[in-house]
């Protein structure tokens, strides 16, 4: 006879772009599902927006009790690739690990990630866009949240120059 523990966390690995489309599949079916996302900042044609995106890229976690035999339909789920199994066995995943990617999301949901700086003071940077593009220069420092400080060399002169941290690369 066997016992059962209980719902355990699992991972699925899902298909490209597939995370909301297997998360809506799965709950169908009664699933918990948990798929941990996070605010990105992505530029694209010369705009920057925020966007709310997988922590894991391709991954979820869903809840289910390995020891009854339902978990099976998750493989042919729409919108997922497998099942992450050891062997023919669901692999699990401990508990804390979940709890500690829970608590690090805000009021809206979405996990908070420590950003360390990115450059220390007086290292070379690259400008990635714009009219300084390819430019290098040096790191001066952080203007507020959301901009850095660079200094260039032009024309024998040190300009500075105030930049989106998209728009700057390591040298």
């Amino acid at each position: 006879m066997t016992v059962s523990t209980g719902p355990s966390w699992h991972v699925v690995h899902t298909h490209p772009h597939g995370e909301p489309t297997a998360v809506a599949h799965l709950r169908r079916q009664s699933f918990d599902t948990y798929l941990p996302r996070y605010l990105k900042r992505r530029r694209h044609a010369r705009r920057v927006e925020t966007v709310a995106t997988p922590l894991f890229p391709r991954y979820l976690f869903v809840a289910f009790d390995g020891t009854v035999g339902r978990w099976r339909s998750i493989q042919s789920t729409v919108g997922v690739s497998r099942l992450i199994c050891n062997g023919d066995v669901p692999a699990v995943v401990p508990d804390k690990i979940v709890e500690a990617i829970r608590e690090r999301e805000d009021d809206q949901g979405f996990v908070r990630l420590d950003e360390p700086p990115r450059f220390q003071e007086g290292e070379k940077i690259r400008v990635l866009d714009g009219v300084f593009s390819s430019c290098i220069g040096l790191f001066e420092g952080m203007v507020d949240e959301e901009r850095v400080a660079v200094l260039l060399d032009l024309l024998g002169r040190r300009v500075r120059l105030i930049l989106e941290p998209e728009s700057v690369t390591a040298a």
